[in-house]
């Protein structure tokens, strides 16, 4: 199908796969030097300091000097992103799948590349990736394998034991390592954005000829013989410096896309069938092949990785701290070299001299104690004279472009924050010049992870399961960055923490928590020892909460037997108005039964009698009225006693119910008593 689609090109038929590398290499060389070269030298003096003839902006221009507000806006910036990637000491994390319980994989994972990370000083080259970025607006650096031998100091016993033998252990591992490469030795597909959406990348530097030729014995690269490159300052760090051109190769490394029939007939098996194949290709020299391989990386992706400082849309260079600054700093060094030229003209003092009246010979020079010789009166040959004086409007004038670089930048020092909002040092306009300058870090931070330090890491991860599985578990894993604020960012988040604690109580839940977030953003050496303290401190203590468990259920018990008791009386309290109920409604027939009685009691027959019955029943009556009005009191001072006070006793219900009236009955008779018949009986004691 690839055949029916692609013809190629009877120029491509004839020429070599390092022929068809080396002339992308140089179309995009050109394109890079004819676009970026010179702005790239530019700010590279800028940042270095260094004075060029085409840095002068006139013609008259005498003095050299370059401002350091360029200077100091690219090292602030730098220095806030390496202090918020790498401040903690952690700069990267795993996440761990949702259903895996045991957490000692991924934890191992990460401790054994930070490990590894430190030994290879990865942090040291992501730095440097950062300065390039800053400088020259991209940050590239390339993922290289190299195979180390460890040394680790060890006793082996000798002789049966008898003695020891001190000695070293030596292991063979592969490492990766993460190299910076600077802009004039990294070519780009043009119109690509991302080295992923490129046809291929190259880094095409000079690399020390013994490298070759040990890579050659240990059959990374094939036999070939390897003359040194001739001299090219394109491709040098520093363009400035005298040219070394003894022993040193010019090195081409193509990682990309190349014709599949090119591979094929470098004798390498491609299993691909398509038109163009991803492959890593090794050119010396810009002509003798040293290798030529599909990718062998597990993954597939290329071993480069690049981020733009500040994303340009549609272009792979991004836009540096140098260029954001740049007319603002050959403004501020145009008006400091003025300044400094003016000074040469009013400062050194001069002579306006009549030369036909000075003697022949002589040499007009103004020094101290210098004699000058004349023809004639002095005053008359000689006139001292200057330029005038230089306008003190420089000075305000130099402090104004300096606020322009750094805000330009982003870049802030104690003296620009104060006067950064409106001019006023309050602290309002502080906080909203500090708010302002740390978007702006954040957005090239979070930048920054995703582009460059995130894919860095899987990257490495990914060849380190690969070149080494006893060390590595082979799984999917997802790396995030656990980077934090800068010292900027955190200085001002403690400003604000503190005005917040100010306004709470020291007895609030919350004030602990913000005293630990305190701790925690200070660069303090003992940070992790403090904030463990209080941690430990804010746990309750277990002997005191089994104390305090133990007086709960002592007061839950005393509550349960405080609710039986009420529960009892309330059920004796119910008892009492029963039985109080069912005397009320006995008490009639008990009245009825105790007026028969003391009716019917010594009572004669005849019509004494019946008088006597009738005047008992009429006294009888009354008793009983009485009685009933005596039960009502009683019953209603007994519920009022009960209400007050359920532990009086109560009366019996069996007393005799009408003692009193019965007295009065027969009091009543004794007064109105006739002469006793025989039936009659003495009377009874205490009345009827």
């Amino acid at each position: 199908m690839a055949e029916d689609i692609y013809s190629p090109d009877p120029l491509m038929i004839e020429e070599s796969l390092e022929e068809w590398v080396m002339t992308k290499c140089e179309n995009w060389r050109d394109h890079y030097e004819s676009n970026y070269e010179a702005k790239f030298e530019e700010y590279y003096r800028l940042w270095r300091g260094q004075w060029d003839p085409a840095d002068s902006q006139r013609g008259s221009e005498r003095s050299r000097i370059i401002s350091p507000a360029l200077q100091q806006a690219v090292e602030s910036n730098v220095a806030e992103l390496e202090e918020a990637t790498f401040g903690r000491g952690k700069w990267f994390d795993i996440a761990d799948d949702t259903n895996d319980k045991d957490r000692q994989d991924v934890q191992y994972l990460r401790n054994k590349l930070t490990e590894d990370f430190e030994k290879c000083k990865v942090r040291k080259a992501v730095a440097e990736c950062l300065i390039n970025s800053a400088v020259f607006g991209t940050g590239m650096g390339e993922v290289v394998l190299e195979e180390i031998k460890e040394m680790a100091p060890a006793t082996q016993p000798i002789m049966d034991g008898q003695l020891q033998a001190v000695g070293v252990n030596i292991t063979d591992r592969v490492v990766v390592k993460l190299k910076p490469v600077l802009p004039q030795n990294f070519l780009i597909d043009p119109v690509a954005t991302t080295v992923e959406d490129a046809m291929g990348v190259a880094i095409d530097e000079f690399v020390s000829k013994h490298s070759i030729e040990m890579l050659q014995e240990q059959g990374v690269y094939k036999d070939a013989y390897i003359e040194s490159a001739a001299p090219d300052t394109d491709l040098e760090p520093d363009q400035d410096l005298t040219i070394y051109n003894d022993d040193k190769v010019r090195l081409t490394k193509y990682y990309g896309l190349v014709p599949r029939e090119m591979l094929e007939a470098e004798d390498v098996e491609v299993e691909s069938e398509s038109m163009y194949v991803e492959a890593i290709v090794v050119i010396a020299n810009g002509g003798t092949l040293l290798k030529a391989e599909a990718n062998p990386y597990m993954m597939g992706d290329r071993p480069v990785v690049a981020f733009p400082w500040d994303v340009v849309p549609g272009r792979f260079w991004g836009r540096g701290v140098c260029e954001k600054g740049y007319n603002s700093q050959k403004a501020l060094d145009t008006e400091l070299r003025a300044r400094i030229d003016a000074l040469n003209l009013t400062i050194h003092p001069m002579l306006a001299i009549d030369a036909t009246r000075l003697p022949r010979g002589a040499k007009p020079e103004v020094r101290p104690g210098k004699m000058i010789l004349t023809n004639g009166d002095p005053r008359e040959v000689l006139q001292p004279f200057n330029f005038g004086q230089v306008g003190q409007i420089t000075f305000a004038q130099a402090q104004a472009l300096q606020g322009m670089v750094q805000q330009a930048t982003g870049a802030v020092d104690s003296a620009g924050v104060s006067g950064a909002v409106n001019g006023e040092a309050t602290a309002a306009g502080i906080s909203m010049s500090l708010g302002a300058i740390i978007k702006r870090h954040k957005r090239t931070l979070i930048n920054f992870q995703q582009s460059f330090l995130l894919p860095f890491v899987s990257k490495a991860a990914h060849r380190y399961m690969q070149f080494d599985p006893e060390n590595y578990p082979v799984a999917d894993y997802k790396f995030n960055a656990t980077s934090t604020l800068g010292i900027i960012a955190r200085e001002y988040e403690v400003t604000q923490l503190v005005q917040l604690l100010q306004t709470m109580k020291q007895d609030s839940p919350i004030y602990p928590v913000l005293i630990q977030s305190i701790i925690d953003n200070m660069n303090l050496s003992n940070r992790d020892e403090l904030i463990a303290s209080m941690q430990q401190a804010s746990q309750p203590d277990p002997q005191a909460q089994q104390m305090a468990q133990m007086a709960q259920q002592a007061q839950l018990e005393f509550q349960k037997s405080q609710t039986q008791a009420l529960q009892g009386q309330a059920a004796e309290s119910q008892a009492r108005a029963a039985k109080y109920n069912i005397e009320t409604q006995l008490a009639p027939e008990e009245l009825q039964i105790e007026k028969i009685e003391a009716i019917t009691r010594n009572i004669k027959e005849g019509d004494a009698d019946d008088k006597e019955f009738e005047k008992r029943l009429k006294i009888a009556e009354v008793a009983l009225k009485e009685k009933s009005m005596n039960n009502q009191e009683k019953r209603g001072a007994t519920s009022g006693a009960n209400d007050t006070n359920r532990n009086e006793p109560v009366s019996q219900p069996n007393q005799p119910s009408v003692p009193r009236p019965v007295q009065q009955i027969g009091e009543a008779r004794g007064q109105t008593r006739g002469p006793r018949g025989p039936n009659v009986g003495p009377a009874p004691e205490g009345g009827l």
